[in-house]
């Protein structure tokens, strides 16, 4: 799911610590880089939502 960042998802995000991208995942290989199941992760990772005009949310995303 693709969505636009705007100031609320910015203020939100932070007040609530919403975590989504790979780095969070429970199923991120840290040593490798690379999706436990194989999703294709690059739009997923190290995001940073002070810079970002849109935000790729993972279908496979599981908080670790």
């Amino acid at each position: 799911m693709i969505l636009p960042v705007d100031e609320r998802l910015r203020q939100e995000a932070e007040r609530y610590r919403l975590r989504f991208t790979c780095e969070s995942c429970a199923w991120f290989d840290a040593e490798g880089g690379t999706c436990s199941h194989a999703y294709p992760n690059e739009a997923h990772k190290g995001i940073d939502l002070n810079v970002a005009d849109r935000v790729a949310f993972c279908k496979e995303f599981e908080l670790a």
